[in-house]
């Protein structure tokens, strides 16, 4: 029986098999398309389908057009101009402009619902002759001898199997992980532990004229919100939060416990008073990973697919579909010029880790009070405010020369651990409780 199995697999060949249609995907594939190679990719789901992550940066704007999206992501995105921040213990908000950045030319971003704008990629990226397989799961994978490829064995959702030999794969699954889960090289990530719970809610009350599409992020005790308002009067509403909070959920609703939990942060149940739920509530545990490695001589893991540290700065679809640019510059060079293939790999290296590198020291210490101080009271002392509005646009890939200004930001902030060494030891000791595991002895002894 196997064997006829074997027999009637459909098996076909390809120059790159990409593996997930999310941002990550739906780049690197029709980029490596118009540069002429043959490219498949497989999505286990079937376009539009829900998923989170929909607060778009303004760097994202320069590769909607190089892509040719750009009228498309303007016709489904609500405007977002800048960023908005709450916390319990300051008597006011802080808004941050993107016009006020360093490079004053992306003053705005979009935010989008997810099922609508990953649509625009995936059918952009057949547009560009990009072979795509929806419903169609990669199941399993081997690597053929002499770096020479891949074989792909995937199902589709009637059953039938197929298999793709590829010379190169690129695994853009996203959170399914699908290399670094066979290679056994996903990590709980050390420095960050974090769970998310979300939905959509309409009724929201939103700010007025320009500053309505803003994000806010509201600080809680036990960790963060986000609010996001998109078209059609939707707001997406989700709550970060540590492990030990988690785990005080019981036996309650994952519906419930987000809602008990917004009563906990009174300006966003303010917000919420006359807003009603629209979906179903969803949860993802484990939010912050990372992987060992991010190549191999005939492989590249993209975006979620490598790495996921926490969206309080809405990052993801910016670095994702990054990764998708310089993916596909390091996979042309590998499949034309073999005798450049390390360098070229050795440069994706150094790129893909560069956002999540700057992207997470800001994010560890968020939610130090200390670091709130800096966010609800920023100064442009040396530049440092337009240099920390650079980063909060994405703008950290390019050469607008921020640098500079951003090691003052973080020299600032140690000297303010050093004159507040009690403010900041309460800080790191709170932090070093929350990112623990629920399962530590400790941990449980406490809840």
């Amino acid at each position: 029986m196997e064997r006829q199995g074997q027999q009637a697999m459909e098996r076909r060949a390809c120059d790159v098999l990409v593996i997930g249609g999310g941002p990550a995907g739906t780049t690197v594939a029709p980029l490596l398309a118009e540069k002429g190679y043959k490219v498949v990719l497989l999505e286990k789901a079937r376009h539009p389908r829900f998923h989170i992550g929909e607060s778009l940066l303004p760097a994202n704007l320069p590769l909607f057009e190089r892509m040719g999206i750009a009228d498309e992501v303007r016709a489904i995105g609500m405007e977002k101009w800048g960023a908005e921040f709450v916390s319990p213990i300051h008597d006011m908000s802080q808004s941050f402009h993107f016009a006020d950045a360093w490079d004053k030319s992306m003053p705005y971003a979009y935010q989008v619902k997810r099922a609508e704008f990953d649509t625009i990629l995936i059918r952009n990226a057949e547009k560009k002759c990009v072979e795509v397989h929806e419903n169609c799961k990669a199941k399993a994978i081997d690597f053929l001898p002499d770096n020479s490829g891949a074989v792909v064995r995937a199902q589709h959702d009637d059953g039938r199997e197929q298999e793709w030999q590829a010379r190169f794969i690129v695994d853009a699954s996203g959170r399914d992980t699908f290399l670094a889960n066979r290679f056994q090289i996903k990590q709980r990530n050390p420095k960050h532990n974090s769970s998310a719970i979300y939905g959509h809610f309409t009724g929201a009350l939103r700010h007025e004229g320009q500053a309505e599409g803003n994000i806010t992020i509201f600080w809680f005790e036990h960790g963060w919100f986000w609010f996001i308002p998109m078209q059609g009067e939707v707001t997406s509403i989700g709550m970060v939060t540590w492990p030990y909070f988690m785990k005080t959920r019981g036996q309650r609703r994952i519906e419930q416990f987000l809602m008990d939990g917004i009563a906990m942060c009174p300006a966003l149940a303010e917000r919420l008073r006359m807003a009603r739920l629209v979906n179903e509530v969803e949860a993802t545990g484990n939010f912050s990973y990372v992987s060992e490695r991010n190549h191999g001589p005939n492989y590249l893991l993209l975006g979620d697919a490598y790495a996921f540290i926490d969206p309080v700065f809405s990052s993801g679809v910016l670095l994702a579909m990054n990764s998708g640019v310089i993916g596909a510059e390091a996979i042309d060079t590998c499949l034309k010029n073999p005798a450049a293939a390390a360098a070229a790999l050795k440069r994706f290296d150094e790129l893909i880790k560069h956002g999540p590198k700057e992207f997470s020291w800001f994010i560890y210490r968020v939610t130090n009070p200390i670091m709130r101080d800096f966010f609800m009271y920023p100064k442009n002392i040396f530049r440092v405010k337009e240099a920390l509005l650079s980063v909060l646009a994405g703008d950290i890939f390019g050469k607008t020369p921020i640098w500079r200004s951003i090691r003052t930001f973080k020299l600032l902030y140690y000297i303010a651990n050093i004159i507040q060494p009690r403010r900041a030891f309460m800080g790191w000791k709170r932090r070093r409780f929350n990112i623990r595991r629920v399962d530590d002895p400790a941990l449980n002894s406490a809840s």
